[in-house]
């Protein structure tokens, strides 16, 4: 049997709505608490968790309060501090694994204007180099690159980038019980390049190391699947995971069936970090309208990754 993991949850801008979805995860999960931790400002888990299994640990001014929906330099302190606690957690093995809640990138780089979002961050804390992927719903996509602009992406396409995200899609399918992957990738041109005639990089590049690879990883298709279909026949069954080239060639598919659902997973660093897949939806916080089925599939993501090392490297 696995062993039981220990979990470490942030609380993400605390002007988000990370922590209701937090707070109601808590409140209906009693059973499940025994190796969890919670971190955020005092005055929340003085609401969320006295009295219940979840260890506690405040992070930021103990006078500081949010107000729902309006984000400040001393919310994003907190929630940049939260997430430096539990990486240095799981670095002194209090914890096996992270679940974060939603943080404003732009707040966050006000505070560190090196912040990039929190896969980096956490990558940064713990090394190794990270990879995007999501699942939890109907879609699991892995991201070959992600917060880089799109002028950059052709370049940033290497035979190692490429390859790793093969890697960690065949990895991740088989962590989730897959145990025979079926893999496409998406090529980046439309119509994966017509043969040439729409853009020559699957032709002249990616297609032969896919070649290669494909007489490595049974299941993988051995040339791009035009990005405009690909994810319409992972839907269908004919594949258990795509590899999307660049952030919203995966995440627009990815958001548009599995909005509420999907779980952003960072592969190839050496603790596993979740989280829901949105923001800090700023506009509906503290209305109680929040979505909280993203958090409750990262935690128990987190747990189950946190169990097996199949998706390790």
């Amino acid at each position: 049997m696995p062993r039981k993991s220990r979990l470490a949850l942030t609380c993400g801008d605390p002007a988000g709505i990370g922590p209701e979805i937090i707070a109601g995860w808590v409140r209906s999960r009693p059973a499940l608490l025994g190796d969890a931790v919670v971190i955020g400002p005092q005055w929340w888990l003085d609401a969320v968790c006295t009295g219940r299994e979840a260890g506690a640990i405040a992070v930021g001014k103990p006078s500081f309060r949010a107000t729902p929906g309006r984000p400040t330099v001393a919310g994003a302190c907190v929630a940049l501090e939260a997430m430096r606690v539990a990486a240095a957690g799981c670095r002194d093995g209090l914890w096996d694994a992270v679940v974060t809640g939603p943080v404003s990138k732009e707040w966050c780089a006000r505070v560190d204007p090196g912040f990039i979002g929190q896969t980096e961050f956490f990558a940064e804390e713990w090394g190794g180099r990270p990879t995007m992927a999501f699942s939890g719903g109907r879609l699991r996509v892995v991201l070959a690159t992600w917060h880089i602009p799109l002028a950059a992406v052709p370049g940033a396409l290497t035979p190692a980038v490429i390859t790793r995200a093969v890697r960690r899609a065949f990895g991740l399918c088989r962590a989730e019980g897959v145990r025979r992957p079926r893999v496409a990738v998406c090529g980046l041109n439309p119509h994966a390049g017509e043969g040439g005639l729409l853009g020559a990089d699957e032709k002249r590049r990616i297609n032969p190391l896919l070649a290669k690879l494909a007489r490595e990883f049974r299941g993988l298709e051995p040339a791009c699947v035009p990005g405009d279909t690909a994810f319409a026949r992972a839907l269908r069954g004919e594949f258990d995971a795509v590899v999307a080239l660049y952030h919203d060639q995966g995440l627009a598919p990815l958001k548009a069936v599995d909005f509420d659902s999907a779980v952003n997973i960072t592969l190839g660093l050496p603790w596993v970090r979740t989280s829901p897949d949105h923001g800090t939806a700023l506009a509906i916080a503290g209305q109680r309208k929040a979505d909280g089925t993203s958090l409750a599939n990262a935690v128990n993501l987190a747990a189950r990754l946190a169990s097996t090392t199949v998706w390790r490297d």
